[in-house]
């Protein structure tokens, strides 16, 4: 929202500032919202929001500014150019994809796999491996900025422990 924000103090006089947004992997996104801003329900935000969730790009929030130039475009007009202008700034983009990943293999109880499989899909991590035996031996790999949080969760179980596995 900080984001939006900056737009409106970039162009406070525009009529309009719509937007949306996709948080998360984009084929499954943990978030979505949009907002018309004033425009009639359905044609700025929810065109926005379709041509994003067309695209294979999340953590990404597209903010559309427009200024009444005095001629009505109606429903259809509107919709056609919000989406035009979002197809338009994805042309023009350029995409980071940060994936600095690590993998550990980790030991738990039966008792903790839940939790810590909870903890991976929140972290959009995944399983590599996992077998059974007296414990749980998983091979897991996320981004390396969550090995902290990752070491914590792990510290906090009865018996849990991690190595790397690269």
């Amino acid at each position: 929202m900080e984001w939006l924000e900056r737009a409106r103090q970039q162009y406070p006089d525009a009529r309009h500032h719509c937007w949306a947004y996709v948080i998360g992997n984009p084929e499954n996104p943990k978030l979505v919202a949009m907002s018309d801003d004033g425009e009639p329900s359905g044609t700025a935000g929810k065109p926005i929001l379709n041509v994003m969730q067309h695209k294979e790009v999340g953590d990404v929030i597209a903010i559309v500014v427009r200024y009444f130039g005095g001629v009505k475009l109606g429903a259809g007009g509107l919709v056609r150019a919000y989406s035009a202008a979002t197809q338009l700034a994805y042309e023009q983009i350029t995409l980071d994809t940060p994936k600095n990943n690590t993998v550990k293999r980790l030991v738990c109880e039966f008792g903790d796999e839940q939790r810590i499989r909870h903890w991976l899909a929140i972290h959009e991590a995944r399983v590599i491996d996992c077998s059974y035996s007296k414990e749980v031996t998983m091979k897991v790999e996320f981004e390396s900025c969550f090995v902290a949080d990752f070491s914590e969760l792990i510290s906090a179980l009865k018996g849990g422990r991690f190595t790397n596995e690269e």
